[in-house]
């Protein structure tokens, strides 16, 4: 019992991290997906943006992508959430969860106690789960509740979509790990972890609208819009902009290197990353293209 608990919460964790990261009207012929094909001398690294919630509608994907997925023999992803085995169940708890007589209230203000009661009282999730959780969990367990309150679903996002085809068929790597995730953001402050989570609660209002337009700019191949949704207000916000960089930025380079690796292989392979860490200037897709790799949107 304990172990599907955690499991599932790992999900969610995981797919929301590792998206933290969220048209032009143009004829389909000219229309552009969310690829990205980078080559080098040796092969093909095709790197593909990914929203880590969707719903059954999504489907099927453009030909494109799941030709190029066709195309690969391997799979990379941020993490690879079906792979159980790899995830100290026990220490995900104990970075997620206050333990024993430790609780919420004792690590964030009387302000900032009072809106979480307020904001998850008005879903109907159980007090005592709220209070129980650290605050950069709990940010990511109530973006979760929005999302699927708005109909998305991780079981639909494009990483857990990968992973089932290439279950057995493909050989699965993956960029960071679940543990890194974890130690990165349960390694913030306090102050941090507050701030993290005061901004989600502000910036969940009218997330539906939000998330449908990110799903649209996914859809539709638009960069500028995308970069324009990720970043937000968060590197204006003083409290939350050291957190974004350590989030988004470095986590880019440490992606950019990982599939460099991969490109100075003879293997073809498919990268499954949240799509706020492609774009912009800071994005992978940039870094990769300023190492001089050959880069093209499909």
């Amino acid at each position: 019992m304990k172990d599907r608990f955690a499991r599932s919460y790992i999900i969610f964790f995981t797919s929301l991290f590792i998206g933290l990261s969220y048209c032009l009207n143009v004829a389909a012929a000219e229309q552009k997906t969310f690829l990205w094909k980078v080559k080098s001398e040796t092969t093909t690294v095709y790197v593909l943006g990914s929203i880590h919630f969707m719903k059954k509608d999504s489907y099927p994907l453009d030909r494109k992508i799941e030709d190029a997925f066709e195309k690969s023999s391997v799979l990379a992803v941020e993490a690879n959430v079906n792979d159980i085995s790899k995830i100290d169940i026990q220490r995900v708890l104990n970075a997620a969860f206050y333990m024993g007589d430790d609780s919420l209230e004792k690590h964030v203000s009387g302000d900032t106690y009072e809106l979480v009661k307020k904001e998850f009282g008005g879903l109907g999730f159980p007090i005592w789960i709220v209070t129980k959780q650290r605050p950069w969990f709990l940010a990511l367990s109530y973006v979760s509740l929005e999302l699927i309150r708005q109909g998305y679903d991780p079981s639909y996002g494009l990483d857990m979509h990968f992973l089932s085809e290439a279950s057995g068929t493909k050989t699965i790597k993956e960029l960071e790990s679940v543990d890194y995730q974890i130690n990165l953001l349960s390694g913030f402050s306090d102050a941090d972890q507050e701030a993290f989570l005061l901004y989600t609660l502000k910036d969940a209002k009218g997330f539906d609208r939000e998330m449908d337009k990110a799903v649209d700019a996914w859809r539709t191949g638009d960069e500028e819009r995308m970069e324009s949704l990720v970043t937000g207000s968060a590197m204006t916000d003083s409290r939350v902009s050291s957190v974004y960089e350590k989030l988004i930025y470095d986590r880019n380079k440490m992606m950019a290197s990982k599939i460099e690796d991969y490109l100075k292989t003879d293997e073809v392979h498919f990268v499954v990353v949240g799509a706020g860490h492609l774009v912009g200037r800071r994005g992978v897709i940039n870094l990769l293209r300023n190492k001089g790799y050959s880069v093209e949107q499909l």
